[in-house]
């Protein structure tokens, strides 16, 4: 462990410590929450919690843990991971269920960085080294489109474009019951479940989120909806989808049906990357790719409409 001691600046005076210490110390939130929920964050020689609000002048301390080592990803080709697009840029791949985006402490499963490594595609980008090229992710549940850059322009050039919202990510989603109204907007803050670390949830101090959708066609016990992402807060559509009391079809995690989802044969959630569109980062030329439904997917709803 590293002892780091540092002084509270006065303009974050009324912070919460958890996030006070991830600005000043450049580390997530959650990582910061964990280490004071250890004990290992005092402020003014006083041992406190995540959520304890620093007043000004404060004193904080904090034993950092060694840096790990990296998580590498096994150079290997995935069966199912089609590439779709592909230049000197960028590469876009359609991703299949049960492959993560990069590699991550617990996941021993294949990866996107690791599949296009094994394929021979040379990545070339700064950044962590596990995580070469990722500009967005796709959750390991879900299947479809992603991009990755190949070049340091791509790589700068996609990840402005998605902080400044000038891509345009559409996904189709089946989920339970029937919107009312049957097109309309959601748009409520997500951040981290107050009681379970794996889940997301809409909270008052969660960050913006906002999801558009549409219905595409009613079904007898669901909906096939298109949505548009605005935001890209990780599990954003299932979290949205279940909070307004329509969680994706096959979606156990945030209250779908078990006994739907059996009955359609689903194993995860029904949601898939559709289309990806964005502006090419070197010649700035507008560029769209779609994917087809999966074979999973595409039963589950062939059962729905039948």
């Amino acid at each position: 462990m590293a002892l780091r001691s540092l002084p509270g600046p006065d303009g974050l005076a009324g912070e919460r410590v958890d996030a006070a210490l991830a600005r000043l110390l450049g580390l997530s939130r959650t990582k910061v929450a964990e280490l004071a929920e250890s004990g290992v964050v005092t402020v003014d020689g006083a041992t406190v919690g995540k959520s304890h609000r620093l007043l000004p002048g404060s004193w904080l301390e904090i034993d950092l843990p060694e840096p790990d080592q990296p998580v590498t990803a096994p150079a290997e080709p995935i069966p199912g991971m089609r590439v779709v697009f592909d230049d000197d840029d960028v590469v876009v791949v359609d991703k299949p269920v049960g492959v993560a985006a990069h590699p991550s402490p617990g996941w021993t499963g294949p990866t996107v960085v690791g599949g296009l490594a094994g394929a021979g595609y040379r990545i070339s980008t700064s950044g962590a080294a596990e995580r070469q090229g990722i500009v967005h992710r796709l959750d390991v549940g879900t299947s479809g489109l992603m991009v990755v850059a190949k070049s340091e322009i791509a790589y700068s050039v996609l990840k402005r474009a998605f902080k400044e919202r000038t891509v345009e990510k559409i996904y189709h989603a089946v989920v339970q019951g029937h919107p009312d109204p049957s097109k309309g907007t959601v748009d409520a803050p997500i951040g981290r479940h107050p009681q379970h670390d794996y889940r997301f949830a809409v909270v008052s101090d969660g960050k913006p989120s906002v999801t558009h959708y549409e219905t595409l066609e009613g079904l007898r016990a669901a909906s096939l909806l298109e949505i548009h992402l605005e935001t890209g807060r990780t599990h954003q559509i299932r979290v949205h989808s279940s909070a307004i009391g329509h969680p994706c079809v096959g979606d156990l995690t945030y209250g779908a049906d078990p006994v739907l989802a059996e009955h359609v044969g689903l194993r995860r959630q029904w949601l898939h990357a559709m289309r990806l569109g964005f502006h090419h980062p070197r010649t700035g030329l507008w560029t769209e790719v779609s994917s087809d439904y999966p074979a999973d997917l595409r039963h589950a709803l062939d059962v729905l409409q039948s």
